[in-house]
């Protein structure tokens, strides 16, 4: 019997030897050989050649293609939370909102209500929570521009006392008179406050975003906190806002909450407290700070974890309006991402002080022609006509004047007491005040 043809178990091999030998070859690499007992028909061996390996480009095809089915998986899973955290959002319909073109710039109104709902423990009382405020008032009043194009924003901030005409919304008008601190006219909710801004300023308003204090602080949480430098210690005994060091500081969402909402600002310098005395402008002028250091975080922040805990704490106390939709949001998320927080412009409403006015006290009026002057430069032909114009000093209510201008103007003047001063026009060019924070 030739060695061949005896068992494995006498030729000194094991059992399925040239298998195991075969298997061995091809996960080294190297050429598989011929099964040693394979003939063929004519009784000789049967030389099977290498076995077929796949391709460079084969390889490359299947890699591809499983890639991109991890990644829809990924998409539709992500845009799935996405749409389920969007869902969770509070939204309000509005009558009357300008619908944007494709591409073209749009207004959306942002207001900050003073609504302490959600808040608890320390941050409730730091708030004045326990102080009874009946209704609701906006706290902050900011139309943003967005130009999606060239990838700009242009916040306009309205200050709180400024003096309108409620006649847009007959119902705000029966409750408070003809005439009224814009602020009063949130008690109608974002919707009575919009129709009031188009009418007397003919700005139209695409979109609606209303924030209440736990959302501010919430968010604000929720990235990590936000950094602001204080050049000196400050304080404001009516928002709660204790800084005791100088330099770069981390604020979590309740410091930055007193910092937003300081119209008290003091700061220490020279030996003792000194006043800042501008009030809303200068609280105005801290909001831009705080909004370029709040997009700066939230840049460098864009992990999943984080923004996890944003999207989940948005909820709380953020609503939108209804015209929202979930790819608009990620569209303009996408569009934005790569903005500098240096390139978005705020500014403020030029007013004039006539000191004590009617059953109101101080408030504040539209300067003409400066208000006009600035409307035109940030919004341009999309201007309306104001349907109920805000009133000037005289509880006149004249029709501004139309002008063509798309070039800012010199910043206007506001009437002090008993004297004429720079009003406190913020852009990213205008020098803030030495003692006021700036992002770090």
């Amino acid at each position: 019997m030739s060695p061949d043809n005896l068992p494995p178990s006498r030729r000194g091999g094991l059992a399925n030897e040239s298998g195991l030998r075969s298997l061995g070859e091809e996960i080294s690499g190297r050429p598989r050989r011929a099964s040693r007992g394979s003939r063929g028909p004519a009784g000789g061996r049967q030389q099977r050649g290498p076995k077929k390996r796949r391709s460079r480009r084969q390889r490359l095809t299947i890699t591809i293609a499983v890639t991109a089915s991890l990644l829809i998986i990924l998409f539709f899973g992500g845009f799935g939370y996405l749409r389920f955290r969007f869902d969770q959002l509070t939204k309000f319909h509005i009558g009357g909102l300008t619908q944007e073109a494709n591409g073209q710039p749009f207004n959306v109104l942002v207001v900050g209500s003073d609504s302490r709902t959600g808040l608890t423990g320390e941050m409730a009382a730091q708030a004045g929570a326990s102080q009874f405020v009946g209704g609701q008032r906006s706290d902050v009043t900011m139309i943003w521009h967005v130009n999606p194009a060239d990838k700009t924003v242009q916040v306009l901030s309205i200050p709180r006392d400024t003096l309108v005409a409620l006649g847009a919304t007959p119902k705000l008008a029966n409750t408070y008179g003809k005439f009224n601190r814009i602020n009063s006219a949130f008690d109608g909710g974002p919707a009575g406050l919009a129709k009031v801004i188009t009418a007397n300023f003919g700005i139209p308003i695409s979109h609606v975003a209303q924030v209440n204090f736990a959302g501010f602080a919430g968010a604000v949480d929720a990235i990590g906190g936000v950094k602001l430098n204080f050049p000196y210690p400050a304080r404001d005994a009516f928002s709660g806002l204790s800084i005791t060091q100088t330099g770069c500081q981390l604020l979590n969402g309740g410091n930055a909450l007193a910092v937003a909402r300081s119209r008290h600002y003091e700061y220490y310098a020279h030996g003792s407290w000194q006043g800042d005395g501008s009030s809303d402008f200068g609280r105005i002028t801290r909001q831009g700070a705080f909004l370029r250091s709040l997009v700066s975080t939230a840049k460098s922040k864009a992990n999943p974890l984080t923004i996890n805990a944003f999207l989940g704490s948005i909820p709380a106390g953020v609503i939108i309006d209804d015209k929202w939709s979930l790819k608009d949001l990620v569209s303009l998320a996408l569009d934005y991402r790569s903005i500098d927080p240096q390139t978005i412009v705020t500014q403020t409403m030029p007013t004039d002080y006539e000191g004590y006015v009617g059953p109101w006290g101080d408030v504040l009026f539209a300067s003409q022609p400066s208000t006009q002057e600035m409307l035109t430069s940030i919004f341009g032909s999309s201007l309306q006509r104001p349907t109920y114009p805000a009133p000037n000093p005289a509880l006149q209510t004249p029709q501004p004047s139309s002008l063509t201008t798309t070039t800012a103007k010199p910043p206007p003047t506001t009437k002090g007491k008993g004297s004429s001063t720079t009003a406190p026009v913020t852009t990213t060019t205008t020098p803030i005040p030495s003692f006021d924070p700036t992002p770090c």
